[in-house]
């Protein structure tokens, strides 16, 4: 688990032709060697959040531009950003946006490009339980601050009444890298509590009261789904995977809500009007009575500036069929797809990517 998970997808040769999903551009692909170029290889690294898609848009991509090569890193969001600010990747991967700080810190302009929306859900493995456990924010500050120590403690018992929960001490899991899933899941915690937000707040990497830490959506996966008692927070696509079970959480509107496709969606209704202003929006404890509490968009982080053509007009043609064509895979993956009006908003981020100061489409 603590080894970075790599995906290399080496696509063999054509030379068909590209439609770009989000605009119905035709742009032409990149020709392997037996077409006379040679193959283009771009590199990624970040977010282990969105990596079941990711590596699902790789290999989709090498059917219709087969003459590029795309790897990608999953280590995190924290990883990606450190990576792409040191300029050893084509781009970054990560589920925290970029603060104002964080931007003015990076060697270029940094544009980010949502790609999809994904909800956190909380897995549990209670050997014998039947019937999906029931947690608010409160309760989860409680876990994850070490207070409540046993699946029968009062504050869970009080949330899932007529039930019988087992005297068994909770193993907390949390992400020991810097993580964008963890910036979701902190968020929530900073949100629903005053408690938590001011002594331990929302991050990447927090200095976290209680648990053991495991790297990646994967290491958190894996000891869940190992240990009797253990609880985390990973992307829901590595829960439904998995197979764990997961926890329905009371939203604002006091529904208890499980983590799906369609919860997901419902928390990122109404993001695109502030999205106009600025893409970096929250989707943690939105209103809505069938809205997830804890969701995030996940955000590909590329320089304006691209400092090599060929390997921009790749990343650019990539980037227009994964906001376009591409969505088509996320909803079997348990993301929800974007908006027209996000996928609108990302066309005119992608023709804002230059070489030399001219357009790249």
């Amino acid at each position: 688990m603590e080894a970075p998970v790599r995906w290399t997808l080496i696509a063999l040769i054509s030379s068909a032709t590209l439609l770009a999903g989000c605009s119905g551009r035709t742009v032409s692909p990149g020709s392997g060697p037996d077409g006379g170029a040679q193959t283009i290889s771009l590199v990624g690294a970040g977010a282990s959040f969105p990596y079941p898609l990711y590596s699902k848009w790789f290999s989709e991509y090498a059917k219709v531009d087969p003459g590029v090569q795309i790897s990608y890193q999953s280590i995190g969001s924290g990883g990606g950003i450190q990576q792409l600010k040191a300029r050893t990747v084509d781009f970054g991967a990560s589920d925290a946006p970029l603060s104002d700080e964080e931007a003015g810190d990076m060697p270029g302009s940094v544009l980010h490009i949502p790609t999809v929306a994904g909800a956190v859900a909380v897995a549990y493995n209670l050997p014998g339980r039947e019937r999906p456990l029931r947690l608010d924010g409160a309760t989860l500050v409680a876990i994850y601050s070490g207070q409540a120590k046993r699946w029968n403690d009062p504050e869970i018992a009080v949330l899932n009444p007529g039930e019988s929960l087992p005297d068994l001490p909770i193993v907390v899991v949390h992400r020991s890298d810097g993580s964008g899933t963890s910036y979701l899941f902190t968020s929530y915690l900073t949100a629903v509590s005053r408690d938590w937000a001011g002594k331990v707040g929302a991050g990447k990497s927090v200095n976290w009261p209680a648990g053991v830490g495991a790297k990646g959506n994967e290491g958190v996966t894996g000891i869940v789904k190992q240990t009797p008692g253990a609880i985390g927070y990973l992307e829901l696509a590595y829960a439904e995977q998995n197979k764990l079970a997961c926890a329905h959480l009371r939203n604002r509107a006091g529904a208890f809500i499980a983590p799906t496709v369609a919860s997901t969606a419902a928390a990122a209704a109404g993001a695109a009007e502030a999205m106009e202003q600025d893409v970096r929006v929250s989707l943690v404890d939105p209103p809505g009575f069938d809205a997830y509490p804890i969701a995030g968009f996940t955000y590909l982080l590329v320089y304006q500036k691209q400092g090599d053509r060929s390997k921009a007009e790749a990343l650019t043609r990539f980037l227009m069929w994964a906001v376009g064509d591409g969505q088509q895979h996320a909803e079997p993956l348990h993301y929800a797809p974007l908006p027209e009006a996000v996928v609108q908003i990302n066309d005119a981020t992608i023709r804002s990517l230059t070489f030399q100061g001219e357009p790249l489409l």
